[in-house]
């Protein structure tokens, strides 16, 4: 274990170090280890921390981010690593709180103490669903175990082989069981929110997505609009590429059109394998009830019988309302807004379906900056920039951007900074696993600098009043501090794009408030 000597009276401030400290086979799960990793960043002088399992995708992570020393290097993958950076005091007093950090994660529901099982052979033998929360490499093999047991699986994990992901969504099917994910992000089933999830009323809609932060727009769109969720099924980010084939996609979809509570299924992915999204399309068209569908960046013909395809959330969530008799939210109109003084966006997104979307209207963005590295200075381009921030690059030795703001900030100062920057654009995810008040360390960075020195910050809030930080009130300090809000994802790139650059025919054509082909 590295150690580095402490300040004395009278000497200069030391530098940040970095150290590593690895626990023997200890094994904590990877939600417990980014909320722990988040509450380590909090603490005074620690400017990054991040638990992981000393897997080697873990460590190629760590050593990227520049965290990774040598006692964390001869780490096995059994093996549980603390990695962090700051001043030696801070380091010491993060340390001794990683046992109290780890020991607080009680599942919601369950009394503090209470004995959790060890193995699925322990579970109530009511249980329907397993959520895997394990290192990507033992992921695939805890979810087999699930599935064999009677188990729906919702992995969580990331890092899974791929060859791992069609062999489990293989047996789910063999088995009449879903398999969610890997990478699954969030669902809502029977009312049961799973790892990111916003509290939704319940109702009569499916959805299923290839998409995190898409379902979760959609969701709270409806929900604004009045509608409910019936099901919201995640598949993971690769379903519908050309190795996996949409086996979960099809599954889910003939699990709600068998569903007589289910009156529309909403599909939502980001660009998806043509072969598979036709194949998709074509059982749609067979679906007993219409079917909305959202694949974001994609070109596909209108496939016949009722089915409508679309290419934005906004309009994902509207054709949804119209299409069962309701009423869609009339068009918004942005409000005249005085630009900045550099010819260029700063787009900054935890959600990866949020940068998708805007790309369509401007491709030639800058689609990543590097691995941050804490300390060094960020230099942006001479070019538009739209940033996923919750990607591996970013995340790499730290918990994810809706969890930990550490990175975004870094990103949102510099931009703020920079006399090229024309317009700033922001999401704010809330909602179950979110941060419990995400707007504050934005509002932070922004209020450093008076309104009239800086350029515009765009922002939308995806959420609910009901859920635990209050949409209502996230969007009003947002507000407070200057920020001009959009209603929607959609809405805040193309507001941001029209500031940008001239709207052309083109771009009309890639990005409609209206956008669905029926």
């Amino acid at each position: 274990m590295e150690r580095t000597p402490h300040a004395t009276p009278g000497q200069p401030p030391e530098q940040a170090r970095t150290l590593n400290v690895v626990r023997s086979d200890a094994y904590a799960d990877s939600v417990a280890l980014m909320r722990a990793a988040g509450h380590l960043t909090d603490l005074p002088g620690v400017e990054t921390a991040s638990l992981v399992m000393a897997t080697a995708p873990n460590k190629r992570l760590l050593a990227d981010a520049g965290l990774l020393t040598a006692d964390g290097d001869r780490a096995r993958p059994a093996d549980l690593l603390i990695a962090l950076r700051g001043s030696a005091d801070a380091l010491d007093r993060a340390v001794a709180a990683v046992d109290g950090l780890l020991d607080q994660d009680v599942p919601p529901g369950e009394e503090p103490g209470a004995p959790v099982p060890r193995a699925l052979t322990e579970t109530d033998p009511a249980t329907g669903l397993a959520l895997i929360s394990v290192p990507g490499p033992y992921a695939a093999a805890e979810a087999l175990k699930a599935l064999r047991r009677g188990l729906h699986a919702f992995v969580f994990s990331d890092n899974v082989p791929l060859d791992q992901e069609v062999r489990l969504k293989e047996e789910a099917h063999r088995l009449g069981l879903l398999a969610m994910g890997p990478d699954c992000g969030t669902a809502l089933l029977d009312g049961v929110p799973l790892g990111f999830a916003n509290a939704l009323r319940p109702g009569r809609i499916g959805l299923i997505g290839a998409s995190g932060t898409g379902l979760q727009q959609i969701s709270c769109l409806l929900d604004a609009a009045g509608e409910g969720v019936r099901q919201m099924i995640g598949t993971g980010g690769r379903d519908l590429g050309a190795e996996v084939g949409g086996r979960t996609t099809l599954d889910a979809f003939e699990l709600l059109d068998a569903d007589p509570g289910c009156a529309l299924i909403l599909l939502v992915s980001k660009p998806p394998d043509p072969r598979v999204a036709a194949r998709v399309l074509a059982r749609a068209v067979r679906a007993e009830k219409p079917v909305v569908a959202a694949f974001l960046g994609a070109d596909h013909p209108a496939p016949g019988g009722s089915v409508t395809v679309v290419t934005t959330l906004r309009a994902a969530a509207d054709t949804a309302v119209r299409v069962l008799g309701g009423t869609p939210t009339p068009p918004w109109t942005a409000p005249h807004t005085e630009p900045g003084p550099g010819p260029f966006l700063r787009a900054l997104y935890a959600g990866g379906t949020f940068a998708y979307e805007a790309r369509q209207v401007l491709p030639a963005a800058a689609e990543t900056l590097g691995p941050f590295v804490p300390g060094r200075q960020l230099a942006l381009p001479e070019r538009h920039v739209i940033l996923d921030l919750g990607d591996d690059t970013y995340t790499a030795g730290r918990p994810h951007p809706m969890i930990d703001p550490t990175v975004r900030a870094a990103h949102l100062r510099a931009a703020l900074t920079d006399p090229g920057t024309r317009v700033v654009v922001l999401d704010v995810v809330l909602g179950h696993g979110a941060g419990p008040d995400p707007v504050a360390p934005l509002t932070a960075e922004i209020e450093r600098i008076p309104v009239r020195e800086r350029p515009p910050v765009i922002a939308f809030v995806v959420g609910t009043d009901r859920d635990p930080q209050d949409a209502r009130a996230q969007r009003d300090l947002l507000t407070a501090a200057g920020v001009l809000l959009a209603p929607t994802s959609t809405d805040a790139a193309r507001w941001a794009a029209d500031l940008v650059a001239p709207r052309t025919a083109a771009r009309e054509s890639r990005l409609t408030a209206a956008g669905g082909r029926s």
